[in-house]
């Protein structure tokens, strides 16, 4: 089934995530398919607030690859950046499945840079731009 959430503004953020969080049906990998500047990390950090994560507490796990987070229910959400992976065996080093194991909440970026380690059951959502700056989640 193909579903689509579509955000015009940033005061839609907020929604289109519990929307989001409704519809994945109890997927707990998810990799966003985006070009830089799509929102990979804005759309993350709405997903966490929702899940009752502090906001200063979500940044862009750009330079420590993983950032843990815990929820308001003490469930723990990963959020990944594989930006500056560049071979598999550096994504392995981490515990890559250690994380996507654990059965936890996690939202990864740039995962084409590790297709190859991804579980089939994980969730490709991508994210597109259009003209406007809408932006546009299918998967």
């Amino acid at each position: 089934m193909q579903h689509e959430i579509i955000i015009k503004s940033l005061a839609d953020l907020r929604p289109a995530a519990a929307e989001f969080l409704s519809a994945i049906d109890g997927h707990s990998l998810i990799a966003f398919y985006a070009p830089m500047g799509a929102g990979k990390t804005t759309f993350s950090k709405a997903i966490c607030q929702e899940l009752g994560v502090d906001s200063d507490d979500i940044s862009s796990p750009t330079f420590a690859i993983v950032n843990e987070y815990l929820t308001a229910s003490d469930d723990t959400i990963y959020h990944f950046d594989f930006y500056r992976i560049t071979k598999n065996e550096e994504a392995l080093d981490i515990g890559l499945y250690d994380y996507l194991d654990s059965g936890n909440l996690c939202l990864m970026e740039w995962p084409e840079n590790i297709e190859d380690l991804l579980p089939e059951e994980t969730l490709k959502v991508h994210i597109s731009i259009l003209d406007d700056g809408t932006r546009v989640l299918n998967w």
